[in-house]
């Protein structure tokens, strides 16, 4: 899959690519919602025998306009970007979002983008899709432009979950705060999974007989901290089982950054500078703090049990979840 980074003044789009369908969205966590508007759009490519593309921003808006809140983001661009790859899309367009883009008429963001660089012949959007200066373009506006230009618009309304509720990115994010990520699975079709390079930590797991691959999470990440239960994939594809703490290790240290170490089952290599995705099944416990090493090690073997028990009758939730989680 093709992924470009820059504007359409300096990345020309490869006529293979262009008169397709394009899916418009930040699409962050790539939820069960948004893969209504991600599917419709792939439908529409299949019966048509055209491309099918998706128009993203990067980065997220909130980073641009309120750099020191910035939001805790599901889906860093690049585990976003395979999402897209595995849902069937030949191509992730990641147009710069920046103050000056931001200023740019409704009109101007069609003519340009739309059509003039993407040469678009249908665009799939959610019923609340706004663009362009002062939030100026909404669906109606995209409707008459696209009679005006000669693209089709199709819009879809808020997914709902099996209990009526608007499946969101605030939603999952407000839940991975609790450490529900079994209901979050629910409502990403998939379980929740974060990429990393793997770096060196304090080598104190090693030295307790679990040495584990340390990763630093966004500093803005609210996931609950505590011990999970995981799935490891290496670069080269390959799935390990495990058991993952994230937090601040307060038994062993003071005042240090949250990471997520996770203990490999039945593993000896060396991960170091590796990139590696973990994946999320179940919050088994709270972050503790430990009077001493020995009840921690102790602790740490009854994790390593439940979750070894937990993981062996795991499942995928569908095809995207087996693409990216087992």
């Amino acid at each position: 899959m093709t992924v470009f980074h820059r504007n359409e003044k300096k990345t020309p789009l490869p006529d293979s690519l262009k008169g397709g369908v394009v899916a418009i969205g930040n699409f962050d966590g790539v939820h069960r919602g948004h893969q209504t508007v991600l599917n419709r759009a792939l439908d529409l490519a299949r019966e048509r025998g055209v491309p099918a593309l998706v128009l993203t921003f990067e980065p997220h808006p909130r980073a641009v306009f309120n750099p020191e809140n910035p939001v805790f983001r599901l889906t860093a661009a690049p585990l976003k970007a395979r999402l897209l790859e595995a849902m069937g899309f030949q191509s992730v367009i990641e147009y710069p979002f920046d103050r000056e883009f931001s200023q740019r008429s409704a009109d101007d963001f069609v003519r340009t983008v739309l059509v003039e660089w993407l040469g678009a012949t249908e665009v799939v959007t959610g019923f609340d899709f706004h663009f362009g200066k002062g939030r100026e373009g909404g669906p109606a506006f995209l409707m008459e432009k696209g009679q005006q230009y000669g693209f089709g618009v199709t819009l879809l309304d808020a997914f709902r979950d099996e209990n009526a509720g608007v499946v969101s990115s605030t939603r999952i994010r407000g839940l991975l705060a609790e450490g529900a990520v079994t209901e979050v699975a629910g409502l990403l079709g998939y379980r929740f999974t974060v990429a990393s390079e793997v770096i060196k930590g304090q080598q104190l797991g090693r030295t307790l007989g679990f040495p584990t691959a340390n990763m630093a999470l966004a500093p803005e990440t609210t996931l609950r901290t505590g011990i999970y239960a995981v799935h490891l994939h290496r670069a080269d594809g390959s799935l390990h089982r495990g058991v993952a703490s994230f937090g601040y290790r307060p038994t062993v240290t003071e005042n240090g950054a949250a990471l997520l170490e996770t203990y490999v089952f039945d593993f000896g290599g060396d991960l170091y500078g590796e990139t590696c995705s973990v994946s999320f099944f179940s919050h088994l416990r709270d972050e503790w703090k430990f009077d001493g090493l020995d009840p921690l090690v102790a602790q740490i073997r009854r994790d390593e049990e439940e979750a070894r028990a937990v993981l062996a009758g795991v499942t995928p939730l569908g095809e995207l979840d087996r693409k990216i989680a087992f």
